[in-house]
């Protein structure tokens, strides 16, 4: 292929050379790929998985999802059942007689209930964007994976090329080498039936 200054195009012959395939029908991935090897650029880590783009309720999203999902929220909430449950029932209910909230805690089971209602919606946000930021991750790992494979194969065919220039060298040079030996076995034996002076 051949560009409007009717220079071939280096993209479109590695892509040939190393997926069978013109430049225009790879994919873009597969593109991207071939312009790093053209260009001999590092693959390094895309800018967009490097780059903290989250807003302020993202951040905050992710914030609930981690503490919401801990170990440490778990035992803390346990704790505070502990001491609503004490409050109501012994503190405030045996010696005081006046509970805020008397057993079975229905206030309790209201505030439970909002906070599972607002804290799920949130926590499956936070998953949404790990579940893309993931998959922009296997795109890249993708790419860096191809880049590796494509790399190896070309190299594999450079030392292919080098394996038959040094056969050829080899050969040529044993060739003449031979032809030299030839030479001086037929100049000794030529002296040999030459006649004495």
């Amino acid at each position: 292929m051949t560009n409007h200054n009717g220079a071939r195009n280096p993209s479109d012959d590695l892509a040939r050379e190393l997926l069978g395939k013109t430049y225009g029908e790879l994919t873009p991935v597969q593109k991207s790929v071939i312009d790093l090897i053209c260009a001999e650029a590092p693959s390094g880590v895309a800018a967009h998985l490097q780059l903290d783009d989250r807003t302020f309720w993202q951040r905050l999203a992710d914030g609930v999802a981690a503490v919401g999902g801990s170990w440490g929220f778990i035992g803390a909430f346990g704790v505070f059942l502990l001491i609503w449950a004490g409050l109501n029932v012994w503190i405030l209910g045996r010696y005081l007689g006046k509970p805020f909230d008397p057993y079975p805690f229905i206030f309790l089971n209201l505030l439970l209930s909002m906070l599972a209602a607002i804290q799920a919606p949130v926590i499956m946000m936070s998953q949404n964007r790990a579940a893309a930021k993931d998959r922009q991750q296997a795109e890249h790992d993708y790419m860096v994976n191809l880049r590796a494979e494509l790399e190896i194969m070309r190299l594999h065919d450079k030392l292919d090329e080098l394996r038959s220039r040094e056969i050829e060298d080899l050969l040529r040079t044993q060739t003449e080498a031979l032809q030299l030996l030839r030479d001086e076995v037929a100049e000794l034996a030529g002296r040999k039936d030459a006649p004495v002076p």
